[in-house]
C-alpha cells in the first residue's frame, strides 16, 4: 500500500471516506467492492483510535438483553458468524464463564434464562464455512468444576458457573487493516496522516469534497468527491462542525473505556463478572497474560486530549478486586494500560453504560449540507453491516444501481483460508526451520501473507529471532513499512505488529525496531531518537 495523497492528481471520487477506523475501513471496502471509486483519509493512522482500544472481542453483546435490545443482539450475533467466516485467522470462538452467585442478577436461573435467549438469537451460529469454528450452545458446570478451572474466582456465594461461547478478535488492529487492504485490493485509494481541515462547498452549500492537510509532506490539497462519508467515530461531531451548524446538529456523547494487561489470573476461560452496581467486565486470557476490561465512564472534553488517568485505573482496580477474588491486583501486576472513547448516539439515559451501542446513518442534506453523510455510534462487531447500509444509501444518493453487497460472502484480504487446521499444519510442515511459536503467531495474525514475512527473515536470520514471548520477529517490522504503510514507530509497535501491545518490549528491542524502521524510511539519528521518545510515552503507566 502507498499513500495516494502524495501523488493525488485532482481526480473526483464517487465517495471520500473521512476516518480510517473500523467503520470507515468497512465502508471503503464495501463501496470499492461494489464498483465505486473510493478515497479514504485519516488524520492519524488506520485503526489508531477507538478501533484499537477494544476488549479484543467479536460478540453478540449479552448484556444488551437487559435493555431488551433484541434487534442489536441478533444483528451482532449474525455479524459475529460472518466475521468468523471472512476473517478465519483473526476471529475465533472462545469459551466464556459466568460465575453464578446467590444474587438476583447473576444467580444460576436468571443467567440460564438469558443464555437460552442468547442461543435462540444465534440460531445460525453453526453455519460457519469452516465447521471447526462452529460455536456450541451454553452449558453449566458445578461450583467445584468452576474453581478447578479458575481457582482465583471469588468463592463466597459461588453456586455454579455458566459456560458459553463468543469470539475473540486476537488483533483488532490487524482486522481493521484487513478491511483497509481489502478496500485497496478492490481499487480504493487510502492515506493515513491526512487530516481534513474543511469541506469544499458548492454554490448551493453542498459538499463537494474536503480540504486535506498532508501531515507528512506539509501541504494542503483539495480532495474532490461526489459524496463525503463522515466516519470520524468520537470525532464525528467535530468533523461535522467544519461544515457549519445545521438545524439538527448535535454533539456526540463519548464514553471512556480502559483496559489493563496484567499477570495471568485466568487461564481457561474469559471470565465475565458483574459488579455490585450491575456493570459487567471481562478477564480474558490473551497472549500469555490477562486482559481486563472495560470501564464505561462519560468523557467530556476534546478527544484529541484524551489519555488514561490514574483515577480511572484506581477506580477500576477497586471494582476488579471487590468482584473477582484471589490475590488483589496491584500496580505491580500491570504491564500495560490502554483506553479509548466510544461514540454514543443515545443521550436520553443517565449513564453511558445504559446507552445503546446502536448506530445511526444520517443524511446531512437535512442540515443543508447535501453531499455529506455522517455515521454515528455503533460497535466493532456490527461495522461490516453498518457499511453495507451506508453504501446502500450512497447508491440512492448518487442515483446509481449498485450490485448487492457481497462483503459477507468473500474473505478479507490475507484471510483466504478454507480449512484453518490444515492451514496451520501446512505452515508447520513447510517452515520447520523457524520457531514453532513464531510460525503459529504469523499464521494467525498475517494469514496467507505469513510467507512474505518468512522470506524477509530468510534473507537475514537475525530478523527471525523472537522478540516477544509468543514469537513475534523483527522481519514483521520491515513488512509493516514496505507493504502496510507504517510510517512511524508507533504504527509498527501498536498497529501493524503486537510488539508493543503487551507492554514495553525492552530497551534493546525497542531500539532495534526503531533502527530497522528508520533505515527503511530514511530517518536521521535525531528522528530515530524522537520516534523512540514518542513510543516511550505510550508505554508510560499513569500511576
Amino acid at each position: 500500500m502507498k499513500r495516494f495523497i502524495e501523488n493525488y492528481d485532482g481526480k473526483e471520487f464517487d465517495i471520500v471516506v473521512v476516518g480510517g477506523g473500523i467503520s470507515g475501513a468497512a465502508v471503503a471496502h464495501d463501496a470499492a467492492s461494489r464498483g465505486l471509486s473510493v478515497a479514504l483519509v485519516d488524520k492519524m493512522d488506520f485503526g489508531g483510535g477507538t478501533s484499537a482500544a477494544t476488549s479484543k472481542l467479536i460478540h453478540g453483546g449479552l448484556r444488551y438483553l437487559n435493555n431488551l435490545e433484541f434487534g442489536l443482539v441478533r444483528e451482532s450475533l449474525q455479524e459475529r458468524r460472518r466475521l468468523e467466516n471472512i476473517a478465519p485467522n483473526l476471529v475465533y470462538p472462545f469459551p466464556f464463564m459466568i460465575p453464578n452467585y446467590h444474587r438476583l442478577l447473576n444467580n444460576r436461573w436468571v443467567i440460564k434464562a438469558g443464555m437460552i435467549l442468547y442461543d435462540i438469537l444465534s440460531l445460525d451460529k453453526a453455519w460457519t464455512w469452516d465447521k471447526a469454528k462452529k460455536i456450541p450452545t451454553h452449558f453449566s458446570i458445578s461450583r467445584k468444576e468452576a474453581l478447578e478451572s479458575e481457582p482465583n474466582l471469588n468463592e463466597e456465594g459461588l453456586s455454579a458457573a455458566t459456560i458459553y461461547y463468543d469470539c475473540q478478535s486476537i488483533s483488532p488492529e490487524r482486522l481493521t487493516l484487513a478491511f483497509i487492504k481489502s478496500a485497496v485490493h478492490n481499487g480504493a485509494q487510502v492515506s493515513n496522516y491526512a487530516e481534513v481541515k474543511a469541506f469544499i462547498k458548492g454554490a448551493d452549500n453542498s459538499v463537494k469534497g474536503v480540504k486535506v492537510y498532508d501531515r507528512l509532506k506539509d501541504r494542503e490539497i483539495d480532495l474532490k468527491g461526489r459524496l463525503t462519508i463522515n466516519c470520524g467515530g468520537p470525532w464525528a461531531d467535530i468533523v461535522l462542525s467544519l461544515a457549519g451548524e445545521g438545524e439538527n446538529y448535535h454533539s456526540i456523547r463519548r464514553s471512556e473505556g480502559i483496559h489493563l494487561v496484567t499477570r495471568p489470573v485466568v487461564s481457561k476461560y474469559a471470565v465475565a463478572l458483574m459488579t455490585e452496581k450491575g456493570r459487567h467486565f471481562f478477564l480474558i486470557p490473551w497472549r500469555g497474560f490477562t486482559l481486563i476490561g472495560t470501564t464505561d465512564r462519560e468523557y467530556e472534553g476534546n478527544p484529541d486530549q484524551y489519555q488514561v488517568t490514574k483515577e480511572s485505573v484506581d477506580d477500576f482496580l477497586v471494582e476488579i478486586n471487590k468482584t473477582f477474588g484471589g490475590d488483589p491486583i496491584t500496580y505491580d501486576d500491570i504491564r500495560f494500560v490502554y483506553g479509548g472513547l466510544r461514540p454514543l448516539v443515545e443521550d436520553q439515559v443517565e449513564g453511558t453504560y445504559e446507552s445503546s451501542r446502536k448506530y445511526e446513518i444520517y443524511d446531512n442534506k437535512k442540515d443543508g449540507f447535501d453531499g455529506l453523510i455522517t455515521v454515528e455510534g455503533g460497535k466493532y462487531t456490527t461495522s461490516r453491516n453498518l457499511a453495507e447500509s451506508v453504501v446502500d444509501l450512497v447508491g440512492k444518493k448518487l442515483e446509481v444501481k449498485l450490485p448487492k453487497s457481497e462483503t459477507d460472502k468473500n474473505y478479507l484480504y490475507g484471510c483466504e483460508i478454507t480449512d484453518l487446521a490444515a492451514f496451520f499444519e501446512t505452515v508447520n510442515i513447510e517452515r520447520n526451520s523457524f520457531d514453532e511459536k513464531t510460525l503459529h503467531y504469523l499464521a494467525r495474525h498475517y494469514g496467507t501473507e505469513y510467507d512474505d514475512i518468512l522470506k524477509i527473515a530468510g534473507e537475514d536470520r537475525e530478523l527471525a529471532t523472537p522478540v516477544t514471548t509468543d514469537g513475534e520477529i523483527l522481519a514483521e517490522v520491515l513488512f509493516a513499512v514496505r507493504k502496510e504503510m507504517a510510517v512511524t514507530l508507533n504504527d509498527v509497535l501498536f498497529r501493524r505488529t503486537g510488539i508493543g501491545t503487551i507492554g514495553h518490549p525492552g530497551t534493546d528491542v525497542l531500539r532495534r525496531v526503531a533502527e530497522l524502521a528508520g533505515k527503511e524510511l530514511g530517518w536521521s539519528a535525531d528522528e530515530i531518537k524522537k520516534q523512540i521518545e514518542l513510543a516511550e510515552k505510550e508505554f508510560e503507566l499513569p500511576f
